[in-house]
């Protein structure tokens, strides 16, 4: 394994994490999973503020009630899970710009600001853009689609995000033949994000697609989530979900995309090339170097479930990693 050097708050003891013995090996959880124990408890809470929502008299709210709530796409549905509560959705995300604690990122990624926010799309392209958030909102047709999400923490959820395909902003660009990747980058901001701070992470956060998975149908640029707009620690105000891979390739709060013609650099892979790979698609079979990926623990039940390949989706997507 490489040398490298991550911070000594990314570890917990054991006793805090959910108490069930196929878990126990899990090592380098969160702190803050103990102590999340008691609040995926809470109540169902649709009060939009507590959940980090704008504020209803938000300048923009008039515009956004035009595209949220989108209407359902049925054909992107999860028959076998019940889906994940908002308010407990709200509150366990992993966002380590903000902080590694997952039960405090919903309150530090208050001060993520989603205005003005613009998307540079740039690289091998015959049309590159600068999309202004709410041109995105307006330009492509939104909908809402239930996917099941799967951490390689070996933990998961079932989530109402709202978009739209990735596909019809590649459509968009016209990337140029030689274009087979996407990379994509998040903000950089220490002022908004504290653990940006941290030397130890190669900051902006980074990631990447083949063109393929990008034009994939399953792939989704999200703007929205549980009926509304992107609360700031599920990644506002776009991220990208992939809903077989693991969530980490899912990047947030996207600023810049760019096609090329070589596979890029990601972030996971870069500090740990042995732990995280390029396409980080979900595989039961193949364990983590430090855990089992063969179960998964839902998140706000004490249900632990076994994995399915690419999650679920291997009809859809298998097809995009056959050798010729």
């Amino acid at each position: 394994m490489p040398s490298i050097h991550l911070p000594r708050n990314w570890r917990i003891p054991e006793k805090d994490v959910t108490p069930e013995q196929v878990y126990l090996d899990r090592r380098r959880f969160l702190r803050a999973v103990g102590a999340a124990g008691m609040g995926l408890l809470a109540p169902w809470s649709l009060d939009k503020t507590s959940i980090g929502v704008a504020d209803a008299a938000d300048a923009a709210s008039t515009e956004l009630a035009k595209v949220f709530p989108a209407k359902r796409n049925t054909k992107f549905a999860v028959q076998d899970r019940e889906m994940t509560r908002e308010d407990i959705a709200a509150r366990y995300n992993n966002f380590y710009e903000f902080t590694e604690e997952k039960t405090l990122v919903a309150t530090l990624a208050r001060n993520l600001k989603t205005r003005p926010w613009k998307v540079e799309v740039t690289g091998l392209v015959r049309n590159p853009r600068t999309f202004d958030i709410d041109d995105l909102l307006h330009e492509f047709a939104h909908e809402e689609r239930i996917y099941r999400f799967r951490c390689v923490e070996a933990w998961a959820m079932v989530v109402p995000w709202a978009g739209f395909p990735f596909s019809e902003l590649v459509r968009k660009v016209e990337p140029r033949a030689e274009a087979r990747y996407v990379r994509m980058w998040t903000f950089l901001n220490p002022e908004w994000a504290p653990n940006q701070k941290n030397s130890d992470y190669p900051w902006p956060y980074f990631e990447g697609l083949t063109l393929a998975e990008a034009m994939n149908e399953l792939t989704l640029l999200a703007t929205g989530i549980y009926g509304h707009e992107l609360p700031p620690q599920h990644g506002a105000p776009l991220r990208l979900v992939v809903p077989w891979k693991y969530g980490f390739k899912s990047i947030k709060s996207i600023v810049k995309m760019e096609f090329t013609d070589r596979q890029p650099s990601t972030f996971w892979n870069q500090l740990a090339p042995t732990e995280y790979d390029f396409y980080a698609n979900v595989n039961p079979k193949v364990p983590h170097p430090r855990w089992s990926q063969a179960s998964e623990r839902l998140i706000g039940t004490r249900e632990r479930a076994p994995t399915t390949l690419f999650n679920g989706y291997e009809a859809s997507v298998a097809g995009l990693y056959k050798k010729p």
